[in-house]
């Protein structure tokens, strides 16, 4: 491997990282799934439930089981999809934004104690870095 990928993986594996280490440390016990696919429809919009599994990277009856615990705790809806009347699009609800708000906040609190003796610098590196991954993965969904 080379210095890019060495950077671009080491990315990857602590950003998966410290969401894994912050959601533990919260006592949250909701399967990452759940998160997972509010965060997808929150970013992407409605979408059918087997475009649902393949983003969310679970077998289709894996997002039935999934999208109906979240219907029945109202944290989603099913809305018919006018291009085909024999399918639904899965959405998010005004509910499921608030508790993926609600946990966000929690995970970012749960994850503040590990920079808390960032220098500026530091700050404004991490901040540069978070504006970079950012701008990547915009383009990305806009090409997708």
């Amino acid at each position: 491997m080379n210095e890019t990928n060495d950077t671009i993986e080491s990315l990857i594996v602590s950003a998966y990282r410290l969401t894994r280490v912050a959601t533990q440390s919260t006592g949250d016990q909701t399967s990452p799934a759940v998160w997972r696919t509010l965060s997808i429809l929150t970013q992407d919009g409605p979408m059918r439930l087997g475009q649902l599994a393949t983003a969310s990277r679970v077998a289709q009856p894996t997002m039935t089981k999934i999208v109906q615990n979240l219907a029945s705790d109202d944290w989603v809806l099913r809305i018919a999809d006018v291009e085909d009347a024999r399918s639904w699009l899965i959405d998010i609800s005004p509910k499921g934004r608030q508790k993926l708000a609600d946990w966000r906040v929690r995970v970012t609190q749960a994850a503040e104690p590990l920079f808390d003796d960032l220098t500026a610098g530091e700050w404004s590196t991490l901040r540069d870095a978070a504006a970079i991954l950012q701008s990547r993965l915009v383009s990305q969904a806009v090409a997708a």
